[in-house]
């Protein structure tokens, strides 16, 4: 008796509560995301992509890099939108295709404080052997910086959520000053709800 008890509460429990599994699977990574019209890996691709091969394809860079592979450094990305957006993405992809072309070399900013240390534990540590010790003063100097903004306006009257994503990116000669490229990737999503009445 108390046992058919105990399997009906079970299996009231059990009704109740509902039964899940999850099921994980690889995806396309290049696929066409839609799950929201939040900012996604689909954007990022876009975006960096576009960027990315349109400064390969400007006059300006077949000017800069004509005697040889200038150096510069991605300066990161200030996010104007109202998502928390990780531009991190953007630029480590965006640099990454640019490397990958051949024509430029870049220092890594984000980095200096580590490398500064590390320097000067080579110096005063008294630990690595002076013949192979990396001597201070010799870095390279960046001659460009690639910047840029973030930015979307967002409508939303409560049956259609419009996102307008916009991405501008410049690529400045720190010697002069001068815009040498700029460029601006603009994205649109849109979510529609649907109601059901009787």
């Amino acid at each position: 008796m108390k046992m058919n008890h105990a399997l009906r509460i079970l299996a009231a429990g059990l009704l109740l509560g509902g039964c899940s599994s999850t099921t994980v699977s690889y995806g396309d990574a290049t696929a066409t995301e839609t799950v929201t019209v939040d900012y996604g890996s689909s954007d990022l691709q876009a975006i960096a992509d576009k960027m990315a091969d349109s400064m390969l394809s400007s006059p300006a860079t077949s000017e800069i890099t004509a005697g040889g592979r200038p150096v510069m450094f991605m300066d990161s990305i200030r996010n104007k939108t109202s998502e928390h957006i990780d531009t991190e993405a953007i630029t480590d992809t965006m640099r990454t295709k640019l490397l990958r072309s051949g024509k430029f070399r870049f220092v890594d900013m984000s980095k200096v404080t580590a490398v500064k240390q590390q320097l000067e534990y080579q110096q005063s540590s008294g630990m690595v052997d002076p013949a192979a010790m990396v001597r201070l003063g010799k870095q390279t100097g960046a001659r460009y910086m690639v910047y840029g903004n973030l930015s979307s306006i967002v409508k939303d009257n409560g049956k259609v959520k419009d996102v307008y994503y916009q991405m501008t990116m410049n690529l400045m000669d720190l010697e002069s000053g001068e815009l040498q490229w700029a460029d601006q990737k603009e994205i649109r999503k849109q979510a529609k709800t649907s109601t059901f009445g009787w």
